[in-house]
């Protein structure tokens, strides 16, 4: 009789642990391995170039970035307490989260090169996530901007800020990122990036192609090396136009330390490029790092809830 209730219970027991074992499966192991990388960045920003990062939904970004003048060169060293004094560009946005993959900003910029006074509309949408079974390698995002100068027209038509419409004062930008983290440690992107700009000097280009790299180097939970570099496609005719007028191109590097600090995620950088939006660092860095014309610079982001999870 004993024998007959443990059979019994044996048999009653077992489907539910089979069950059991196949919704482990279903929403274990096997579904987490299939699930997205996170924090492939900490931010939505490397240092000037975008990571694949976008806001989650209902999240709101209190963004600050700041660049202050050369540390070194004609400009710089202790006259001008290496750069603190002077500031060449400052940008206050504000960035919210539409969906978890979709976000969207405006922001004020104080503006360095052509143009000051500058304000931008920008969107950001994740379109494939990396999968940490590999099943999705990478990453891949697109970034656009539109770029607006209030600032008042020349009277000179050769200048370039000489508008002689409204759509001379705008620029664009358009930008593909692709992105994959290694482990824990090192996370990379590759940003092909298309610049437009309505109105240009004589000799320079309204259309300028580039392409960026970025990398995040984490050293604790906290604190992590950030680095990004562009490459601008520049027609070599207008290279030599500028050089043989004194005006040298240079492609912007910067190198941050990167510290997260719970609702903070506070970068300090040097970088040779004077400005912060990409329609004016990636055709307009005239400093380079070998004369000392590289400025310290900080981007604070502040995330708040207004709604959802």
């Amino acid at each position: 009789m004993l024998q007959i209730r443990m059979l019994t219970a044996l048999l009653l027991v077992a489907p539910a642990v089979m069950a059991q074992d196949d919704l482990s499966k279903m929403f274990g192991k096997d579904s987490v391995s299939r699930g997205p990388v996170i924090a492939t960045f900490k931010s939505t920003r490397i240092i000037n170039g975008q990571s694949n990062e976008t806001l989650k939904k209902g999240e709101l970004d209190f963004r600050v970035a700041h660049r202050f003048g050369d540390l070194g060169g004609e400009a710089g060293g202790s006259k001008t307490f290496f750069g603190i004094d002077n500031s060449t560009d400052i940008r206050i946005a504000f960035e919210y989260g539409i969906t978890d993959r979709l976000m969207v900003g405006l922001s004020r910029a104080k503006g360095s090169g052509n143009f000051s006074q500058m304000y931008e509309g920008l969107a950001k949408f994740k379109i494939l996530q990396q999968t940490i079974d590999n099943r999705i390698p990478l990453g891949i995002a697109v970034f656009g901007n539109a770029v607006v100068t209030s600032m008042k027209s020349s009277t000179v038509e050769s200048d370039a800020a000489y508008f002689d419409n409204f759509s001379s004062r705008m620029s664009y930008t358009g930008q593909v990122i692709l992105s994959r983290k290694f482990g824990n440690i090192l996370s990379l992107a590759v940003l092909p990036t298309y610049v437009h700009r309505n109105r240009v000097v004589h000799m320079d280009v309204n259309d300028m192609f580039a392409v960026g790299v970025g990398g995040r180097l984490r050293f604790s939970k906290r604190l992590a090396l950030v680095v990004d570099y562009f490459l601008p496609f520049r027609e070599q005719a207008s290279k030599d136009y500028f050089e043989g007028r004194g005006v040298k191109f240079y492609n912007p590097l910067g190198v941050g330390l990167e510290i997260e600090t719970g609702g903070h995620v506070f970068s300090v950088n040097f970088t040779n490029s004077t400005a912060i939006l990409e329609n004016q660092f990636i055709p307009e860095t005239t400093s380079t790092w070998l004369e000392g014309q590289f400025r310290w610079g900080f981007n604070i982001s502040r995330r708040f809830s207004l709604g959802g999870k």
